[in-house]
């Protein structure tokens, strides 16, 4: 259990990445009050953090819906976290996110880019669900789970908070080093997802089975 759940943390934390976030509020914030920020900061993670528990609670009963098995979206979803690690750890991530504009044109900030894709990241959102599987996990494992994703966007919205701060002692170069380390993680947490997809379905077996 206690594996499990900090598996589960490291996924969420990098899926959902507060340092990425940070630097993207930091370009969508440019010339705000003090005031102004907070409320920006508060709303994304608010929007962020709905979307991502309706995402929890409605991802199986769709994928249900659509005759998709658990085990195949795993396999898919740990592909697809492999590439979102890879383009964390090889490429400007940020600057995907940010959008042509940095969402300082007719769109909310609160809601492009900052809630949706920085916070409640595609990966973050494929997340929740793999890791809330109802034929694997007890209700009180996915409970557990459930308050490990609001302790995140928890910390992501202080770190929002003290973006400045956070900029100030980091730097860029530094928040770009860290969002390439979490990369690396979350590809090396992928490819454990699809290799556990894999002997599942029995593709490949289970070491010593």
């Amino acid at each position: 259990m206690v594996n499990d759940l900090l598996r589960d943390a490291l996924i969420l934390l990098s899926t959902i990445d507060p340092i990425g976030s940070v630097l993207v509020f930091v370009a969508v914030s440019e010339g705000m009050s003090g005031a102004a920020r907070r409320r920006l900061a508060g709303r994304a993670v608010v929007i962020a953090g709905l979307t991502l528990i309706g995402f929890l609670v409605l991802g199986q009963v769709a994928l249900a819906a659509m005759h998709v098995s658990l085990t195949s979206f795993q396999i898919a979803g740990g592909v697809f976290l492999f590439l979102f690690g890879a383009q964390m750890t090889l490429t400007d991530f940020t600057s995907h996110i940010a959008g042509p504009d940095d969402g300082r044109g007719s769109r909310d900030p609160a809601v492009f880019p900052l809630a949706i894709p920085a916070i409640a990241s595609p990966g973050a959102l494929l997340a929740v669900v793999v890791l809330t599987e109802n034929t694997r996990y007890s209700t009180a494992h996915q409970a557990l789970t459930a308050g490990v994703l609001v302790a995140i966007l928890g910390l992501t919205y202080l770190f929002l908070r003290w973006a400045t701060h956070l900029m100030r002692w980091l730097g860029r170069t530094g928040g770009s080093a860290l969002i390439k380390i979490l990369g690396m993680i979350l590809a090396a947490l992928a490819v454990e997802m699809v290799v556990e997809g894999l002997v599942r379905l029995g593709v490949l077996r289970a070491a010593g089975g």
